[in-house]
Formats: C-alpha cells, structure tokens, sequence
C-alpha cells in the first residue's frame, strides 16, 4: 500500500509503499476515502512545537516513533475487520476519532481518551490516513457517515470536535458575543458550528484580509485584524466591554496577548490553537478580575457522538473545502504554511 510519511523530521514527506496490514483482535481496517489536511500536521512533520524563550517540545520525546504515517482526519470504507469485531459491516463508510488512549487509566475509564497520559493518536503516534489504508484499533472509535461526502466529513474528526469541545467550554454561548481568533480550517469551522448550536454571535479575528472576508461572508458580525493598534480596544467596543468567551484557535505569543487583554470581568480565555510561544500575566488581577485561562485539547470520544448527532440533525458544517490527489500532500503542506489555504484541503485517494 500507499503511505506518505515523516522518516526525519523537519524535510517532506516521504512517499513509501508497504504491506496492507491485517486487523487483528478488535481492530478494523478502512480503506481511505478522504484524510484532511490540519495545520498541526505541519508541527507533527517538523517534530516540534514551540513553547517560546527558544524551548521546543519535541515530540519524538513524547512518543512519536519514526516513521509515521501522518493524517488524523480520515473516512474511509470498512475492507475488514479482526475477529473479535461483531458489529460493523464491511463496505460501511465511516469516521475515524483519531484521539485514542491507553484504554487503562482513570481518563480512559471516563471516555476522556484525549486526556490520556500516553496517547496512541492516528496519525500521530500510531499510523494515519495519508496511504491507501489504515489500521483503527476498536470499533468505538468508529462513526458511520451515512450519505455525508466524506471530504466534508473528514474534517469533523479534528477541525470539527476539536472546535466543537471548545465551543462546549463557553458558558455564556447563547448570551453573548463570542470571540473567535483565527479564521482558517479551524476558524471557520468554529464559526459554523457556533451557528449550528445557537450561539450569540461571533466576531473573528484573523490578520489575512482574505480569511477575515470569509470569515465575514460565513456569517460573522464582525471581523478584526490583530495587527492594528487598537485590536483589543475594537474587541471591547464591540463586545460592550470586553469579551465573555474568546476562543484562540491560533495560539501564538501576540495571539494571546490580544485574547487575554480583550476579556471583561469573569471572562474566559480558551487557547486551542499551537502555533507556539509564551504568554507572561500579572497574577493579581486574575482572582480579582475572575478571569479564566483554559487550555482546550481536541475532544472526547462522547463529544465526537455529540458532535455527529449534530451533524445529522443541522448538517454538515458550511466550510470552504477543496480536495486534492493523495501525492499533492507536499505542495499543500506547504500552501497550508504559507498561509494561503482558505478553508480545509482534503486528499483524497488518486
């Protein structure tokens, strides 16, 4: 079989052929049909995130073992399935929930794989979609997609959960005005499932003009750029205040500082987003303000049923998707780190 993966971190992808695997136990294996394209695949590719003062966090340190096959968003269709599986049918077309734990311990127990300590993650520490066909170890992780188009599937599995458990985090969601930052595949998908489960309203920050329109035609009510000099001020104004909730989906150093700077009284900063850095505060006005800072990391395997049950009641989130052939992953690695991809790319099978 097909399979791109990272065999030195920090140069492309390597196109290599392999062996199909066989399922074994509860294992099921798809044939890919559709693997996203996320902005985390680039830090998994350099093998690093920055966690700013020049520290980096290497993840080769935290478990990835090369090579790896990367791609974490996937659908693909049942070919077979170990011999403990009982109930899933062959040719059935499903999503795969990447974020998948020990199994054994307490955050496992709770159905909180993406807590787990030590993580097997598809396309991460285990073996993703960027190849012809992929290995997921139980059929819990499996959701069936019916009729959807898997490219516009694809991306519920990272973009769509991920923003999803964030969203979930705001309490004030229907009441007031969330604050968005980001508008790319992550972004936009916040801004449509923010539409999907009623919120407020949502205003998006973004520094590409061309996101920030996008942004604005996907229903945003207002839109931002962070580089000027009154950003956090124009976020208060339009926030009568400051913001309750804002939502950093970009998680840089000035990303932060803006998120942080823009909340009123009691509000809640929620960083997803890894691009890296640091963010230094002053400690006192945090219990005297009642501020909140919250870390947000992708979802749970319920919130990933949550999220679908969503999905079949609303329909697939309205996100700008383009779709390109499997061996394009180097050149749309590198539109995506250019910043010149609006939306989510999906690869599909050539």
């Amino acid at each position: 079989m097909l399979m791109f993966q990272v065999c030195t971190c920090g140069e492309p992808l390597q196109r290599n052929q392999g062996p199909t695997p066989e399922p074994k136990g509860t294992e099921v294996l798809l044939k890919i049909l559709a693997a996203g394209v996320c902005h985390s695949d680039l830090h998994l590719a350099d093998g690093y995130f920055d966690l700013g003062g020049g520290k980096k966090m290497s993840l080769q340190d935290r478990g990835m073992k090369l090579p790896v096959t990367l791609g974490h968003e996937n659908v693909g269709e049942v070919v077979a399935v170990g011999p403990n599986v009982k109930d899933i049918k062959i040719g059935a077309r499903m999503l795969a929930d990447p974020w998948i734990g020990c199994g054994t311990c307490g955050a496992c127990q709770r159905n909180e794989d993406n807590l787990c300590a030590a993580m097997r993650s598809l396309g991460v520490f285990t073996n993703g979609g960027y190849a012809d066909y992929m290995i997921v170890p139980h059929p819990r992780y499996l959701f069936d997609i019916g009729d959807l188009d898997p490219a516009r599937a694809a991306p519920l599995a990272c973009s769509g959960v991920t923003t999803f458990g964030a969203l979930k985090k705001v309490t004030t969601l229907r009441r007031e005005p969330t604050v968005i930052i980001g508008a790319g595949g992550l972004g936009l998908m916040c801004l449509a499932l923010h539409q999907k489960m009623d919120g407020h309203s949502a205003i998006v920050i973004d520094i590409d003009p061309a996101k920030r329109d996008a942004a604005k035609k996907a229903g945003a009510v207002a839109v931002v750029d962070p580089k000027a000099s009154d950003a956090a001020d124009q976020i208060k104004n339009l926030t009568n205040g400051g913001a309750w909730a804002v939502i950093d989906l970009v998680g840089s150093s000035q990303s932060a500082r803006l998120g942080y700077d823009s909340l009123i009284k009691g509000g809640k900063y929620i960083i997803v987003g890894l691009y890296g850095g640091d963010l230094t505060v002053s400690l006192p006005p945090i219990p005297m303000r009642a501020l909140t800072i919250q870390g947000s990391y992708v979802g749970s395997v319920p919130e990933m049923a949550e999220l679908m049950d969503l999905v079949r009641r609303k329909g697939v989130p309205d996100v700008p998707v383009s779709t390109r052939p499997l061996d394009d992953v180097n050149a749309v690695h590198a539109e995506l780190r250019a910043g010149k991809v609006v939306g989510r790319v999906v690869l599909t099978p050539a």
